[in-house]
């Protein structure tokens, strides 16, 4: 029969975890339910296929030291003896027996490095050096959060912010421009309207003025040219 897995409530209702993006929380159970009974996962980065979580996720997972990670590319869940625990009649050993000489368990019952210093290797594992580093990962972790607080304006705030630029820009054909298309299109998300609004006023002006030299010039037949 197969085991069933647990997670303790004082680890996955707790604001830390809550506060991460839904597919970190989700990578984070997935790992979970394919971890060993000593919580070690050999494969993370299949896992991560398997749920459809990206690079992010797994980096904030060990950023915010929800999973270690190893320079084998194992990594194990923190706080999986809080999550679960075997008697020992019906407990498998971890077949990962170096990586697990590495650990101690803390006062709390969760798992913590004896060297300290295996944190140094963590980008080696999952990413290139040169290509991320910890600012990248804030980075990303704040746009996610800004995006996701992002609040679609109403109708009136749009009026009433395009007459007070009187930018002459259509509020109802902004707003239903965004309806229909999604405020939230491919890689571009939103996160400012009134940034939004000032673009289309900027390309309003250069159509404007794009109109104005066409209709200022006059075809020569002589020339074969456009004169002023």
């Amino acid at each position: 029969m197969a085991e069933r897995r647990m997670f303790a409530k004082s680890i996955v209702l707790s604001d830390a975890f809550l506060d991460m993006p839904l597919s970190t929380r989700c990578l984070y159970f997935t790992l979970g339910m394919f971890a060993d009974d000593d919580g070690f996962v050999g494969s993370p980065k299949a896992i991560m296929r398997h749920c459809g979580a990206g690079q992010d996720d797994m980096l904030l997972l060990i950023q915010k030291r929800f999973v270690l990670a190893f320079d084998s590319g194992v990594i194990v869940i923190k706080h999986w003896r809080l999550n679960n625990y075997l008697q020992n009649d019906r407990h498998k050993r971890t077949t990962y027996t170096e990586e697990l000489a590495q650990l101690s368990i803390d006062e709390k019952g969760a798992y913590t490095e004896k060297n300290e210093a295996y944190t140094e290797c963590i980008q080696n594992v999952y990413t290139d050096k040169n290509s991320i580093d910890k600012n990248s990962i804030d980075k990303s972790n704040k746009e996610r959060e800004t995006s996701r607080n992002f609040v679609p304006p109403s109708l009136s705030e749009v009026k009433a912010y395009c007459q007070e630029r009187n930018n002459g820009i259509n509020p109802e054909q902004f707003i239903d421009f965004y309806e229909s298309k999604g405020w939230f299109v491919g890689k571009n998300k939103m996160k400012d309207w009134k940034a939004a609004v000032r673009n289309w006023e900027q390309r309003r002006k250069e159509e404007r003025g794009e109109n104005d030299r066409v209709q200022k010039t006059e075809w020569d037949p002589k020339t074969h040219n456009f004169f002023e």
